[in-house]
């Protein structure tokens, strides 16, 4: 059975080795990275502007984060919905993001942004009604927005994990770039909610929806092969 063991990791490896080669420029687009992840690194003491520009950054050139977001809000069509929606997940990424890096809390960066696709997946197959057609249930989609949240906030973490922050002003440096998050977020769902609500003055928003959520749902897929493929072929992180 040792072939037999060798011939599946060599698939298994070739294909994980087929997502990388596909995904290696753009996977990682949203990373601290150049003058900014230069200047992380370099901070001794309270940085709140500054802090708050990278967070709002990072959540505006986070695409992950907003394709999850583009799902949940996709059917929202009262501000009063969208504002819980968002809220419950603004809660649960503030909560991982602000214990994750100030307990030091350490998890692969990997296996979180797996999870941060399928959080996508989760998002259009329900809006598709994959899981009352396919499944016979439908799942409580507060319940799941937070806690997709409390992952999405492990993931953003993750990208500060990777640099050597100074103790002094931590706490206001990550609050200051959670803060800086939000706004991000806020920024980039004004947008997107702009866009939606022209696109649904048309015929084609309805029929086009379930084109556009499969879409989606398959961007969510390769988002998170992409990372198991990195996760069973790179060292740990």
């Amino acid at each position: 059975m040792n072939w037999f063991n060798q011939g599946q990791n060599l698939i298994l490896k070739a294909l994980a080795s087929g997502f990388l080669a596909l995904f290696a420029v753009s996977a990682f687009g949203h990373t601290i990275e150049g003058s900014d992840a230069s200047f992380v690194q370099g901070i001794d003491g309270p940085a709140v502007a500054p802090f708050m520009y990278l967070g709002a950054k990072h959540m505006v050139t986070g695409y992950d984060h907003l394709l999850f977001l583009v799902g949940v809000i996709f059917f929202l069509y009262r501000p009063k919905h969208i504002i819980q929606y968002v809220t419950l997940f603004a809660i649960g990424h503030s909560i991982t993001l602000l214990f994750g890096v100030l307990a030091d809390l350490q998890v692969n960066a990997y296996l979180i942004d797996a999870v941060i696709g399928l959080s996508i997946v989760y998002k259009a197959f329900e809006n598709i009604d994959g899981f009352k057609r396919l499944l016979g249930f439908e799942p409580n989609t507060k319940i799941a927005v937070f806690i997709f949240g409390l992952f999405h906030g492990l993931g953003l973490a993750t990208k500060l994990q990777e640099f050597t922050i100074s103790d002094n002003g931590l706490v206001t440096n990550i609050i200051s770039f959670n803060v800086g998050v939000e706004i991000g977020q806020i920024l980039a769902l004004s947008a997107v909610l702009i866009l939606l609500s022209v696109w649904r003055t048309k015929a084609s928003y309805l029929r086009h929806a379930f084109a556009t959520n499969t879409v989606l749902m398959t961007g969510g897929f390769l988002l998170a092969g992409y990372q198991l493929s990195a996760y069973l072929l790179l060292p740990s992180v």
